[in-house]
């Protein structure tokens, strides 16, 4: 076992000596450095043992420390330098910064390289916020990342996603360097057991109509001298994303030529592939409205599908320059103003957005075209997935958007504003229900207003309904094709 001795060990300049910690292990010495200093009268000259009791107190207490981490190992064959090796490992302060990139080269390697640029983010603001890039866990302090946090709350989502990261990264170190079961912790600080972390902003619906979409892709290209512009570039690509049911930029960069079989693409969703157990696989048949496209990007030379990596390095810079040309449409073929512009999500979200309104489908069936992750992720590691239906609601949506002069529901305002006034010049329909049952139906012009088509209505009802019961009435505007639905009372019978 290890022996210890305060000691000096180095006579500064100043005349005052600096306190160590000798080790002695099979009669070999190394000297552990302390932050105290003691002047000349503290020192014994001849044993160079310390006097002043301050100082001895808090040396013992760190001697008692090393005792305590020692007795937890078996160090009977260990030598001098391996025990100094292990005390300083287990005391001495960690580098955050260096840990964080650390840990992002960890995702890197694993193909997160989206989850790599995110935490990359994150770091390096919270670096910028404690004004170095040498940042130490003992600073992350709860009242240090409370001020960090309190910067980021105008942001839309980087006040939660930011601090996400950071939280994680701390949570893998303690992992990696405290040991719980023996007692051992170099991180002794954990902030966010008492940091709430805020919620990002709801994001604003991104979805375009049937008909603005129509606009965009029949717009005429801005003139450029290029033979291909980025303003066509993004127009191609936006039409990629919408006839493949919202398919990520990151995935289309991504897709190798041996992801094409039989003219459907099965391919794994990049931002998910890692946590999904079934790896976020999905199988999209090509439109035929599409193949053209795909002929006109193919990769002839590489084992890419597409030849965006020729001139475009990373899924980053593609997607940059993709809405970049979305953008210069968008400004100067339609004279968008350019806070309105449309971006690539712009057609994954109309592609949803048209498949639930228009088409009619249900979120689950839109989760699975869109391969979202869902309750059932477990079950499809087990069966083999049949994609036909997300085919069939990709085509629907299609046939909507170009094959049709059909114009999106404003579902909104229809909620908002069910029903306008009339004139008697207008013909309108009239039904009364009771019990599900209609018993009443008229149809004529010559109402002015609800209260009118009501009293009809009501002085046609059988004597057999019940006073003082419930009947449904519904008014419909048959010129406005509007409709308006209502309960009334029976308060008393009226004879025909």
């Amino acid at each position: 076992m290890a022996t210890f001795k305060v000691t000096v060990h180095n006579k500064r300049r100043d005349g005052y000596w600096s306190v160590y910690i000798r080790v002695t292990q099979h009669r070999e010495s190394r000297y552990l450095p302390t932050d105290k200093i003691v002047d000349p009268k503290s020192v014994n000259k001849k044993t160079h043992e310390v006097k002043d009791p301050y100082v001895l107190q808090l040396c013992t207490t760190q001697i008692a420390n090393y005792v305590d981490m020692l007795n937890r190992q078996n160090t009977l064959k260990w030598d001098v330098d391996e025990v100094v090796e292990f005390l300083k490992n287990k005391t001495s302060d960690i580098n955050f910064s260096e840990y964080a990139r650390t840990y992002r080269d960890g995702l890197l390697q694993n193909g997160q390289q989206r989850s790599a640029k995110n935490y990359e983010l994150a770091f390096h603001h919270l670096e910028r916020f404690a004004g170095t890039d040498q940042l130490m866990f003992s600073q992350l302090t709860t009242p240090f990342v409370n001020k960090w946090i309190k910067t980021l709350e105008k942001t839309s989502r980087a006040k939660e996603m930011y601090p996400v990261c950071i939280r994680q990264i701390f949570r893998q170190a303690l992992k990696d360097y405290n040991d719980y079961d023996n007692g051992l912790l170099r991180i002794t600080t954990n902030p966010w057991i008492k940091i709430v972390i805020p919620k990002s902003d709801t994001p604003e619906k991104r979805a375009i109509t049937m008909e603005e979409c129509r606009a965009f892709f029949a717009a005429p290209l801005p003139p450029t001298d290029r033979i291909l512009s980025l303003s066509e570039l993004g127009r191609d690509v936006a039409m990629m994303v919408l006839c493949l049911a919202g398919i990520n930029t990151v995935d289309i960069y991504n897709l190798k030529k041996s992801n094409l079989q039989d003219g459907v693409l099965c391919y794994e969703r990049a931002k998910t592939r890692k946590s999904r157990r079934d790896h976020a696989y999905i199988e999209m048949k090509i439109p035929g409205i599409l193949e053209p496209l795909i002929e006109k990007y193919k990769d002839a030379d590489s084992e890419y599908l597409f030849a965006f990596h020729k001139k475009l390095s990373t899924s980053d810079s593609f997607n940059a320059n993709v809405n970049t040309g979305i953008r210069q449409i968008c400004e100067k073929s339609l004279n968008i103003a350019h806070d309105k512009t449309y971006s690539v999500y712009t057609f994954r979200h109309t592609w949803a957005t048209v498949a639930q309104n228009e088409c009619r489908a249900s979120m689950s069936e839109i989760g699975f075209a869109m391969n979202h992750s869902d309750r059932m992720r477990v079950t499809r590691t087990y069966v083999k997935v049949d994609f036909s239906p997300a085919w069939e609601l990709n085509e629907k949506v299609l046939e909507k958007i170009f094959f049709t002069e059909e114009k999106s529901h404003d579902h909104q305002n229809q909620t908002k504003k069910l029903f306008e006034r009339f004139s008697i010049k207008q013909l309108i329909s009239g039904q009364l229900y009771f019990k599900g049952r209609k018993l009443v139906e008229i149809e004529d012009i010559g109402f002015n207003n609800v209260d009118e088509v009501i009293d009809a209505l009501m002085s046609k009802m059988p004597t057999t309904i019940p006073e003082r019961s419930l009947v449904q009435i519904k008014i419909e505007n048959k010129d406005k094709n509007q409709t308006q639905e209502c309960k009334h009372p029976h308060l008393r019978t009226i004879q025909n």
